[in-house]
C-alpha cells in the first residue's frame, strides 16, 4: 500500500479516559475519524492502531462492526505499534492520525500528501499551528517507511518510543522537517479542534458541527455565525 493512515487509539487516556466513544452530534469520536478520513482521494488504507490491552477490547469490537481494519501492538511502545503495523499492510508512506481529532480533514490530509510528495521532506506535518497556520486537529503528519525503520532502530529512550516522532524532533538538524500553510480560509491558527480534556470537549459540542462538512465549514462553525457564508 502506498498511502496508509494509520490511527492512533486508545481508551486509556491519561487526561479523559474514554474520550474516543464521547459523542458529538450522534456519532462517537472514533467515527468522526473514520468517516471523515474515507473521503480522502490519496489514502489507500485506513487501519486503526490501538493497543493490546483488554480495556481496547471494546473499542477494537465497535471499530470493526463499523467496517475499519484494526491492528493491535504494544500499549506504551508506541513506535513499535506503528512500525508492526506499518510492516502488515506493506506501508510506502505512513499518515499518523491522532483519534482525538474528530474534525480531522481528508482535503488537508490530501494537501499534506500532495505537499509530501515533492517537498523531499523526511516528515511533513499540518496537524498543528506550529511554523504554519493551520488550526489545531484538522491535519496529519506524514514520513516513509524507510524513517519509520530508521526511527524504530535509533530511537532507544522511553520519551523517543513513547511518541512516534519525538526523536526526528529532538534531531532536527538530521532531518528535512516541512510544513505549510493552509489556504486563507483555513488559516486560524488560535483554533483548537482536537479533544484533549472535557472542556476542549464540551466547547465542541456547543456548537452545530456535522459529519460530512468540509474543512472550510469546519471553521466557518468554529468562528461563530458571523463567519458563516449564506
Amino acid at each position: 500500500m502506498e498511502n496508509v493512515a494509520i490511527v492512533q487509539a486508545r481508551m486509556m487516556s491519561s487526561r479523559l479516559p474514554n474520550k474516543i466513544l464521547l459523542d458529538i452530534n450522534g456519532y462517537p469520536i472514533f467515527e468522526w475519524v473514520f468517516k471523515r478520513l474515507k473521503k480522502s482521494k490519496n489514502l489507500d488504507l485506513i487501519v486503526f492502531a490501538l493497543p493490546d490491552s483488554k480495556a481496547d477490547d471494546i473499542l477494537e469490537e465497535r471499530l470493526i462492526k463499523l467496517g475499519a481494519k484494526v491492528l493491535r501492538g504494544s500499549e506504551n511502545d508506541l513506535v513499535d505499534r506503528f512500525y508492526r503495523v506499518a510492516q502488515k499492510v506493506d506501508a510506502q508512506k505512513i499518515i499518523r492520525v491522532c483519534a482525538d481529532n474528530p474534525f480531522i480533514c481528508a482535503s488537508e490530509v490530501d494537501r499534506l500528501i500532495d505537499f509530501y510528495n515533492f517537498s523531499h521532506a523526511d516528515y511533513a506535518y499540518n496537524h498543528i499551528p506550529k511554523m504554519n497556520l493551520y488550526p489545531d486537529g484538522i491535519g496529519a503528519e506524514i514520513c516513509s517507511m524507510k524513517i519509520l525503520e530508521e526511527i524504530n532502530k535509533k530511537a532507544t529512550s522511553s520519551q523517543h518510543r513513547e511518541h512516534l516522532f519525538n526523536y526526528i524532533w529532538d534531531n532536527k538538524l538530521n532531518y528535512e522537517i516541512k510544513t505549510f500553510d493552509p489556504p486563507d480560509n483555513l488559516a486560524f491558527p488560535s483554533l483548537k479542534l482536537d479533544v484533549d480534556t472535557m472542556s476542549d470537549y464540551l466547547k465542541l459540542t456547543n456548537k452545530n458541527y456535522q459529519i460530512d462538512m468540509t474543512a472550510e465549514a469546519i471553521i466557518r462553525v468554529s468562528l461563530g455565525k458571523k463567519y458563516e457564508i449564506t
